[in-house]
């Protein structure tokens, strides 16, 4: 009995751990979805929803018809417009310290940022990457627009 007690308790711990890991791989979520708004992960296209977690490495899409708006462990806001694409290169954060390091990619579409507690901690430590440009957040609010290079044919 003593034994199955035992492996009970270290399969129970086992969950717990993995149950951990996974919610640590979340850096954010949406918190509003309109219109079509998927969410590209490991090769796979996944329709996104209001409290879908981000991961670092996610690659957020809105349709012609949609917006998104996300928030990130550290507090930061991002809203994303109608045609955006962007990607979630780069994310960690330590809500002890507020250190960490956020980079984005903005390759179509338009995107309103208010920074969190990675920027305001280190302004350096945040980048948004444009086809033209790369944006070192300094201040606590912004917005960008990126086109993708492709002209209408």
């Amino acid at each position: 009995m003593r034994r199955s007690h035992r492996i009970l308790l270290a399969t129970a711990a086992s969950l717990v751990l993995a149950a951990g890991a996974a919610h640590a791989a979340d850096i954010g979520q949406i918190k509003v979805a309109k219109g079509s708004v998927t969410v590209e992960r490991g090769g796979q296209s996944l329709a996104a929803a209001l409290g879908t977690r981000l991961q670092q490495g996610d690659v957020v899409r809105t349709g012609a018809d949609g917006s998104v708006g996300i928030t990130m462990s550290d507090n930061s806001l991002l809203s994303a417009g109608p045609n955006s694409e962007l990607a979630l290169d780069q994310y960690s954060f330590d809500p002890t310290t507020n250190d960490g390091r956020f980079d984005t990619k903005l390759s179509k579409g338009t995107l309103a940022v208010v920074s969190g507690r990675i920027a305001k901690e280190s302004p350096k430590a945040m980048t948004v990457h444009t086809p033209g440009v790369t944006l070192g957040v300094r201040g606590t609010e912004f917005v960008v627009s990126a086109d993708d290079g492709r002209s209408a044919r």
